[in-house]
């Protein structure tokens, strides 16, 4: 595919996936109030994360390898899956996706009078943090080992599946739910990045506490995707 397909598709899967995860989130996770069975909840927002990598790499996998996240992208560049002259395109590609659909998702929830975006909150317009700004309260060292264990162990699963021997068709199901699991872990951290893009797609709308501690999701997936894809290479290997 040409370099402008794989970008376009990166920049509309990453769309899906804040889109469809960020979504969730903001629209549906508490709709109607505390207690109210209609509200999807955690386990409603960790299903729709791996729902979107689901369908997004079926949809663009073909394409653009599906990566929709910068440090998927770092990490299998690491782990030798991936071009280095290709990384920056599709880092600004994915950043550019994500921001699109945190426009797009915001003149949605204004569409209801009540709705306000409390920077001061912890998962503000579904945004990332900790301390203060972690939906359980926990710290930043928490918060930091946290994602970079989560983004590890989420390379190793794309890594093996994707593997030339793994069972063909069957890897975006493993890499959908693998999400899904890990947002199972992690929303009370830190409610869950593994995602430079997503986080950035949403902090810019969310305020400055947000932004503030943006850099915790940029350093920590690109850290754990090094180590992630740096060890699948030598556990894939022949030698």
């Amino acid at each position: 595919m040409s370099m402008s397909k794989r970008l376009a598709a990166e920049f509309l899967g990453t769309f899906w996936l804040v889109l469809g995860g960020c979504g969730s989130a903001v629209l549906a996770a508490n709709f109607g109030g505390d207690g109210n069975p209609l509200g999807i909840g955690f386990v409603g927002v960790a299903l729709a994360f791996g729902l979107t990598v689901l369908t997004g790499a079926y949809a663009f996998g073909h394409i653009s390898g599906a990566h929709f996240n910068p440090a998927v992208s770092i990490g299998l560049w690491a782990g030798g899956r991936f071009s280095g002259k290709d990384l920056l395109p599709y880092i600004v590609a994915q950043v550019l996706g994500g921001l699109f659909a945190g426009f797009i998702l915001l003149q949605i929830a204004q569409g209801n009078a009540n709705f306000l975006i409390d920077g001061s909150q912890p998962g503000a317009f579904a945004s990332n943090g900790y301390g203060a700004l972690s939906p359980g309260g926990y710290t930043v060292a928490a918060a930091f080992l946290c994602e970079v264990v989560l983004t590890a162990v989420f390379l190793i699963v794309i890594m093996g599946a994707t593997h030339g021997r793994a069972p063909a068709g069957f890897a975006p199901i493993a890499i959908g739910l693998a999400l899904t699991l890990i947002h199972l872990i992690s929303i009370p951290v830190t409610n869950t990045s593994v995602n430079p893009a997503r986080s950035t797609a949403v902090a810019v709308f969310a305020g400055a506490g947000a932004i503030s501690q943006l850099w915790l999701f940029w350093v920590a997936p690109i850290l754990g995707a090094l180590i992630g894809g740096v060890a699948y290479k030598w556990l894939g290997s022949d030698k």
